[in-house]
This record gives structure tokens, sequence and C-alpha cells, in this order.
């Protein structure tokens, strides 16, 4: 009886379905475009049904849903940046419904998890770094400068402070990525890893297959957890994302 070991890495292999390519330009339909593009198709197509005619005078459970994850988001915002935060809220309410999409859809068997690669959470955090600092200087102008050197402190440690200031914001572009890729890959590799053990230890029969039971068990809390830490991490993002709005916009 041959027993084949794969990688719990495997799953994160983009593969090319359709092969298109303009010059150095690559616009191949792969596995990660599909689930980016059915995870935002999914959540618009939820929220049509949501806010059909303006919604529903008894709400379906889809537009409460929908209704709730308004509400909280709108009052993360209140919560976190104040009034000047309301005009931010339809980037914020985009940002973590596309992130909660792309992390649940990558729960489903045989799918993809588009945010278990750096470059798609690297390029989000990187987005929205620049944005928020584009909202500071648009706000304070050269005045937002001023964050680099805590109030009250000696003029002889600015020289420090200011570097120490600085490499601190400017490693929140890559923080953010960091954190969600990180959580994402390895769950989904622990699961895949248990899940790999389990089936090896079925396939050898005897009581080895019976005791199998114990670590399936774990691989079906594990995907219980998994889904949990999806939502959880879409909020970590968004909350940071509206802590560093709060900072360029009160210089706090």
């Amino acid at each position: 009886m041959n027993i084949f070991l794969y990688s719990p890495l495997e799953q994160f292999n983009i593969d090319s379905y359709i092969t298109l390519s303009l010059g150095y330009i690559d616009f191949s339909i792969t596995n990660a475009f599909i689930c980016f593009f059915v995870a935002s198709c999914t959540f618009l197509y939820l929220l049509s049904l949501a806010t059909n005619r303006g919604g529903m005078l008894i709400p379906t459970h889809i537009q409460s849903l929908i209704e709730l994850i308004y509400e909280f988001l709108l009052n993360l915002v209140k919560e976190q940046i104040g009034e000047k935060g309301k005009v931010f809220f339809p980037f914020i309410f985009t940002l973590f419904t596309f992130l909660v999409s792309c992390n649940l859809i990558g729960m489903v068997p045989y799918s993809f998890t588009v945010t278990s690669h750096f470059i798609v959470t690297f390029g989000l955090s990187v987005s929205v770094f620049v944005g928020m600092t584009l909202v500071g200087f648009y706000t304070h102008g050269l005045h937002f400068f001023s964050f680099l050197l805590p109030p009250g402190a000696p003029l002889i440690l600015a020289p420090l402070l200011v570097v120490l200031e600085l490499v601190s914001y400017s490693f929140r572009a890559i923080s953010l990525g960091v954190r969600l890729f990180a959580n994402m890959m390895a769950g989904h590799t622990l699961v895949k890893i248990l899940a790999g053990f389990s089936w090896t230890m079925m396939s050898a029969g005897g009581l080895l297959a019976i005791a199998s039971l114990i670590p399936f068990g774990i691989v079906f809390a594990l995907t219980g957890l998994e889904i949990g830490v999806a939502i959880l991490q879409a909020y970590v993002f968004t909350i940071l994302t509206c802590i560093y709005l709060n900072d360029a916009i009160h210089l706090h």
C-alpha cells in the first residue's frame, strides 16, 4: 500500500488555469484570482439582497446580518476616530467586508486563501499606510512632521527620538500585512498537517485507524477556531487602520 505524503504548504501554491500575458505583464487566470473574485462578488451579491428596494421593513436574515455589520463598523469608526472619521466609513466598511470574505472563502475545502500570501496583505497594508500619510499631510500640512517629536521631550534627545519615531511609524506599513498573513498561513498549515496525519493513521488500518479519530476531532475543532480567527483578523486589521487614521487626523 502506497501512502503519498504531501507538503502542507502545497495549499498556498498559485496554479494558473488560463495563461494570458502582454509583454512582461501577466494576466493569467489563477486560483488566487478566482477566489479573490468570488469573495468580492459573494459579498456584493449579499449586499444587493439586503439593500434591494431600500430593504425590507421586516428584515430578512441576510439584511439583519448586513445591518449588524454596518452598525458595528459605524460605532467602531465613531469610537476610534470621532466625527471626522465618518468620511472614511465607506473605506472601513469595504476593507472589513473584503477581508472577512477572503478569509472565510479560504475555509471552503479546495479553495484558496488569498490573505495567506504576503504580497496581498503587504499590498493592502502599504496602501493603508500611504493613504493615512496623505490624510495626515492634507489635514495638517508640514505640521504633520510634529508627530516625530513627542511633546515635552528634551531637545537634546530630539535626533534620537525623531529616528525612533520615524522607524516606528514606517513599520506600520509592514506590521499590518505581516500580522494578517502570518495568522492565516499558520492556522491553515496546522489544520493541513493534522488532517494529513489523521489520514495517514486511518490508511494504516488496525488500532491506528481507531486512534485517528482523536486527531480528526482536533481538526474539526481547529476548523471552527480558524473561522473565528478569520473574522478576528479582519477586525484587528480594520481597528488598527482606524487607530492609525485617528493618529493622522488628531496627531496623537
